[in-house]
């Protein structure tokens, strides 16, 4: 790969209305959304289905066109260009291998449209073939491939007509989970090595985390909240985040304070409230992690169930009418508990947040 500089993709108060189908009226699919993808950078849309994060991939990509706003590549607007006039490679969730080619001409294809010269294409493929670790199998079909092996044919595709962008429509999906956390983990190093901008569109938070340089939490066609992985899952500004980025508690707050004081099941916590809560009524965000079993804890509890799960033992509380997922991770110092015993526990305050009560939707 030759070396290139990295572009930003910046998406300026972006708006797609599909129009009225039948009895149905407009549909909004991305509601004036503005974002930075900086160079190099991997940017990861998170979201449920008909969140609009697959709708900005295909603007980005110029299979679809803004109803209004911007789309600009390198700081050029490109919004009305079509997809082979913006440098921009894809690697889409069926991988959409020709299964008719090898895997030398599946790569080489790119760059036969482009009239790249034979001896600069077998050059070129050659070295990308190496860069995923799948020159051995220049000579197979896609059928003789593996899951795995198949997706880094579609990623060496995307990658070797050198794109200033690339784009990944939740490439993992079709792969198994052990598979799948493992190819995540290679395209990750993958992209770093290559240094290309990428917006990667996934609905598994897991996956967000794992790969991305900042995460965009989108619903219903807007963007919720954007940061980095560690920033949302432990300051998150609503339920929705907070449920989306991981399990979450939300306990009821009684009384609370300005400074983050609050009465919790009688009991006063201190929390970190978030910067969206303003005067509203808040709960206690919590993480199943961060509710500790403690013997002299303030809390008591009845456990309802109790699964083992290998690092964990993951067990629902009944506290006060309100149900507590908790994950014990000292389950050898603290024991095990089963269903119908009375605990004690207490929670990781700084951990804690305060956050806007709302009913957690899609």
């Amino acid at each position: 790969m030759s070396e290139k500089q990295a572009v930003s993709v910046e998406l300026k108060d972006l708006v797609k209305v599909f129009p009225a189908y039948g009895t149905q009226g407009d549909f909004t699919a991305v509601n004036h959304v503005s974002l930075i993808a900086e160079p190099g950078e991997m940017v990861t849309l998170l979201g449920p289905s008909g969140c609009g994060k697959t709708t900005i991939l295909r603007m980005v990509s110029g299979f679809e066109i803004p109803t209004s706003g911007q789309v600009l590549i390198g700081g050029k607007d490109v919004s009305t260009l079509p997809p082979n006039k913006r440098n921009v490679g894809m690697m889409f969730q069926s991988y959409a291998l020709f299964p008719h080619l090898n895997v030398f001409e599946n790569v080489a294809y790119g760059l036969r449209i482009k009239r790249i010269p034979d001896k600069e294409i077998k050059d070129r493929v050659h070295q990308v073939l190496e860069l995923m670790q799948i020159e051995p199998f220049e000579q197979r079909m896609p059928n003789q491939l593996s899951g795995g092996q198949q997706q880094r044919v579609a990623l060496a595709r995307a990658v070797v007509t050198e794109p200033s962008v690339l784009l990944f429509d939740e490439p993992l999906s079709n792969l198994d989970a052990k598979l799948r956390e493992y190819m995540r983990d290679e395209l990750r190093k993958i992209q770093q090595r290559v240094g290309i901008t990428s917006i990667y569109v996934t609905h598994d938070q897991s996956e967000a985390m794992a790969i991305s340089d900042k995460v965009v939490v989108m619903r219903s066609g807007v963007i919720e909240q954007v940061g980095t992985a560690t920033g949302i899952y432990t300051s998150p500004d609503n339920c929705f985040v907070a449920d989306f980025m991981g399990k979450a508690n939300f306990l009821p707050v009684t009384r609370w304070q300005p400074d983050g004081t609050a009465e919790v099941f009688g009991q006063t916590v201190h929390a970190k409230p978030s910067a969206k809560l303003g005067q509203k009524q808040p709960v206690l965000m919590v993480r199943p992690e961060n509710v500790l079993l403690d013997e002299n804890g303030p809390f008591t509890a009845k456990v309802e169930t109790a699964t083992y799960m290998g690092q964990t033992f993951q067990y629902v509380l009944n506290c006060q009418g309100t149900q507590i997922s908790v994950a014990d991770y000292r389950y050898h110092t603290n024991g095990v508990f089963r269903p119908g015993a009375d605990v004690r526990w207490t929670m990781a305050e700084p951990s804690l947040r305060l956050i806007p009560a709302e009913e957690v939707k899609a």
